[in-house]
């Protein structure tokens, strides 16, 4: 291990260590400046002196939901942005990154593609220009764009292998249908398998745009200092062509209760996800439901886990949660359980969650949630890279700040009237939407019982039905 790894790793603990320790209540989002370049380009600078260390993230709009006809390519794309520049290939920018001890990633999610670098306030000078050069001037090597497109094609091969990897997937295929919010953001082994170096280059062109994007520093700097610095290396950045349209990425289909069971003849497990409709990111309701949903499966003591695993020994463990989206969002009860256990743990997690209705929520355990959610917040947004992270979620889903300053205060005033409310409003309770992955010829009279079955064979290409 290099000193300036040695160095930065000893930061990160210092600034953890230096986190003000006020009360809960008093967390605010630290105060940050927003600025428009006139290409269009957003810029958030955030300033955070506790340790010499320096966070940068670029934030596109482009995700799995604009890959319609490609699905897979926008996950290609944000990967080849780390092949290499016009003027440093891979492992010049490889070693400048690790020679300093610093940190480069990227990746592309449903509706979002990001870059982003950690590194000692030293060596901005030298990093800061490199990364403006893989943002704007990607190589995209075609030599190592086929190794890593075809690293991605063996991934998806065996992905299937662990129905836990991909019950997800199905599960947004089945509730999104063919609208964009269906799309794998890793694609399928025939979609990948086809992607080329055109497409690659012809998705970055068309969506890799400054009037698309945001670039996010937080961290120790000067903000005037820095924004004189992002202006001379993203400026000259130009967007081509009109600007991009908002485009409806779909809702949630579930007008009756229905079953995809997915067919795996070899699974001794089977793996389940039961749920509907959730709430968008920037939903005004996003911070109660966060501990209505830690009742019901967000922790290791909900009730959920309680009977799935702690009670019944069904499983190794179950839980809730809703994956929230930029324009809608899912809520989702998910477990697994061996298969001569598959009835009565789908049983006995369809009676938990009608708790919700049956018994409702009483105050002390509504307390015991809001001390555990009120714990867990502040130390997710210690770090300049978590504060980042969050900076770019703002910006990709359209949350505003009130919703981090106000955290402690939803949670607070939540009662047990507002509760049942809630719980009314967005926990689905009837046709419930269920994804199967397991041994079909065991489990379809089950699957029959929850609702209309469509069955998959997981040795099909992708996560639609055929």
């Amino acid at each position: 291990m290099s000193t300036k790894v040695t160095v930065m790793a000893a930061a990160v603990l210092a600034t953890m260590a230096a986190a003000p320790l006020a009360g809960a209540a008093d967390f605010r989002l630290p105060a940050f400046d927003t600025v428009t370049l006139p290409n269009g380009l957003t810029v958030y600078l955030m300033e955070r002196h506790e340790v010499p260390l320096i966070s940068v993230r670029a934030v596109v709009k482009a995700g799995a939901v604009n890959d319609a006809k490609q699905p897979g390519l926008s996950n290609l794309t944000g990967d080849a942005l780390l092949l290499g520049s016009k003027a440093h290939n891979k492992t010049a920018i490889d070693q400048a990154f690790d020679f300093r001890g610093a940190r480069l990633a990227g990746g592309a999610g449903t509706e979002a593609s990001t870059v982003q670098a950690n590194f000692a306030r030293a060596d901005s000078a030298t990093l800061l220009p490199l990364f403006a050069e893989i943002i704007q001037q990607p190589s995209f090597d075609e030599a190592e764009l086929v190794k890593l497109r075809d690293r991605k094609v063996n991934g998806l091969k065996q992905a299937k292998e662990a129905p836990r990897n991909v019950v997800g997937n199905y599960y947004k295929a089945m509730l999104f249908g063919t609208s964009p919010y269906a799309i794998p953001a890793s694609g399928t082994v025939s979609s990948v398998s086809a992607l080329k170096q055109s497409d690659v280059q012809g998705y970055y062109q068309h969506y890799y745009r400054p009037d698309n994007a945001a670039i996010i520093v937080v961290g120790d700097f000067q903000a005037a200092e820095m924004r004189k610095q992002i202006e001379s290396l993203f400026g000259a950045w130009k967007a081509s062509g009109p600007a991009l349209p908002q485009q409806d990425n779909g809702k949630v289909q579930a007008d009756k209760a229905r079953v995809w069971l997915v067919n795996k003849p070899d699974a001794i497990e089977t793996t389940f996800l039961i749920g509907g409709v959730g709430i968008a990111r920037n939903d005004p309701d996003y911070v109660p439901l966060q501990v209505l949903n830690t009742i019901v499966g967000g922790r290791f003591t909900s009730w959920l886990n309680d009977e799935l695993r702690v009670n019944s020994g069904l499983t190794y463990g179950a839980r809730s949660e809703f994956a929230t989206l930029s324009q809608t969002g899912t809520f989702a009860i998910s477990s697994f359980t061996a298969l001569p256990k598959t009835e009565a743990a789908l049983a006995l997690a369809h009676k938990t969650y009608q708790r919700l209705w049956d018994k409702g929520i009483d105050k002390a355990t509504l307390e015991s949630a809001k001390a555990y959610v009120k714990g867990q917040f502040p130390p997710r947004y210690e770090t300049s890279e978590q504060l980042a992270g969050l900076l770019g979620d703002m910006y990709a889903s359209k949350v505003g700040r009130e919703q981090i300053d106000n955290f402690m205060k939803d949670v607070d005033s939540l009662t047990p009237e507002r509760a049942k409310a809630l719980v009314d409003k967005h926990f689905p309770r009837t046709k419930l939407q269920t994804v199967l992955v397991g041994k079909a010829d065991a489990i379809r009279d089950i699957a029959k019982t929850y609702g209309e079955v469509t069955e998959l064979q997981i040795s099909a290409d992708g996560f639609q039905p055929q």
